[in-house]
């Protein structure tokens, strides 16, 4: 199959780009060193090719991601770093599975679920899940109480993750593990889970770093400057033509907007609206085929059923998201 053949907007993964950033990251940070977020591609096929470079333990946000991942046979070493009140589908299966807590009730949600692993949650600066770092030595030893290993900490400082300035996302990162030092000092465990694509080689406390995006990218971390290609983009077509501006069949429905409009190469993105791409500036005709940039990776990937592999023209696999939904 061709490029030219697939129906847009068609999911597209430049399967060279994607194999530079997943071994420019393994070298960066080899074996144990990288959870892979698998929220970033939601995509077993990907993450066997993570597993491949040594990277066999992964970070999931949703039930339904460590339930996919675990019957795909990438079960070694699996991390929900996400908060549940019902963890009885987890602790069902046949996998390693260590739970995120920060609360007494999402102890007791663990310990009654049959799991037997947790890492304490800590709010590092970010106002999502996690415990006061002074709270994190009490709820260890309540989880403790209730019959499970406590690996150790996590804390996730998304707050400094895409800051443009590399050397204030040094110090946010700085400020923010200075927190979750001092929480592991209270909890213990051989684990500190952290970081992400923005902050891999800034981060120096974290025993283990929990990218995702770096396998993909989006033009909001490619403003960063960092050693990833773009790898993602979606396949559009132009369907209006008028003689200030464009318009193409990918929309909001079709793209991850919370980190702004997408890109298009020698084009000005005006808005995005349902079904459609409004853009200036570039000499197009109705039917002509392009590539439009997402500015988030992990909604957009999310929306779509497949993702092509593919190599220039010619299109290598087709690759289900088979980890989407809950």
């Amino acid at each position: 199959m061709r490029i030219s053949e697939l129906t847009t907007p068609a999911l597209l993964i430049d399967a060279a780009r994607l194999t530079h950033n997943l071994r420019v990251m393994s070298e960066a940070l080899p074996g144990p060193r990288l959870r892979p977020h698998v929220k970033a591609h939601k995509c077993t096929a990907l993450a066997k090719r993570q597993a491949a470079q040594g990277h066999r333990a992964f970070t999931c946000a949703t039930v339904r991601e460590v339930e996919g991942l675990a019957a795909a046979g990438l079960g070694d070493d699996l991390l929900l770093a996400n908060e549940v009140v019902d963890a009885r589908r987890l602790g069902a299966l046949d996998a390693r599975v260590t739970l995120a807590v920060d609360s007494p009730e999402t102890v007791e949600a663990a310990a009654r679920g049959g799991l037997r692993e947790v890492l304490v949650d800590v709010n590092v600066g970010l106002p999502r899940c996690g415990c006061a770092p002074e709270r994190a030595g009490a709820l260890a030893d309540l989880a403790r109480k209730r019959g499970l290993e406590v690996r150790g900490v996590m804390g996730y400082e998304g707050h400094a993750m895409l800051n443009a300035d590399r050397a204030e996302r040094a110090r946010l990162t700085a400020e923010s593990m200075e927190r979750l030092a001092a929480a592991h000092r209270d909890v213990g465990g051989d684990v500190i889970s952290a970081g992400g694509t923005g902050t891999y080689d800034l981060n120096g406390l974290a025993t283990e770093i929990q990218a995702g995006s770096y396998a993909l990218m989006d033009t909001s971390y490619m403003a960063l400057g960092l050693p990833f290609e773009p790898a993602l983009s979606l396949l559009a077509t132009v369907i209006s033509v008028s003689q200030a501006f464009a318009v193409a069949d990918c929309g909001l429905k079709a793209l991850g907007m919370d980190h702004g409009n997408p890109r298009i190469d020698d084009a000005k993105v005006w808005f995005c609206s349902d079904e459609h791409v409004t853009f200036g500036e570039r000499r197009v005709a109705v039917g002509e085929r392009i590539r439009v940039w997402p500015a988030h990776v992990d909604p957009t990937v999310a929306y779509h059923a497949r993702a092509w592999l593919v190599d220039g023209d010619a299109v290598l696999e087709d690759w289900p998201i088979d980890l989407r939904g809950w």
